[in-house]
């Protein structure tokens, strides 16, 4: 059995864009360990963990504060990868590529919420 979200392209990006993060930071500086690395995987796994909660929300309004939670966590891990590019712990092909991924992934989650504004 699949739950709803699951079957959810934009949760399935999430994910994947989390295990990313996951990989890249495990490259940046040790010291950064309790820093950017923690604050970055936590909002990174916010993305589709609030959307997955959102998906089991049965009003549309319910539904739409979990995918707004999970927009403003991919802008809050935006910002991380900003600092991270500034301080060199990211290569410029690595950012843009998580970029891309960002303005996609918010583009979804828009989408998502607007269809369940008028549950």
């Amino acid at each position: 059995m699949k739950y709803s979200f699951e079957k959810l392209d934009v949760w399935n990006k999430s994910k994947d864009f989390a295990v990313r993060i996951y990989r890249i930071t495990s490259e940046f500086p040790k010291d950064e360990k309790f820093g950017l690395i923690s604050q970055i995987r936590r909002a990174s796994v916010s993305v589709g963990s609030n959307i997955a909660e959102g998906s089991s929300r049965v009003s549309g309004k319910d539904q739409g504060r979990f995918y707004s939670i999970a927009y403003s966590s991919a802008i809050e891990v935006l910002n991380q990868l900003m600092i991270s590019k500034e301080l060199n712990f990211l290569n410029d092909e690595d950012y843009e590529e998580f970029r891309a991924d960002i303005e996609q992934i918010t583009a979804m989650i828009n989408k998502l919420y607007n269809s369940v504004q008028n549950k």
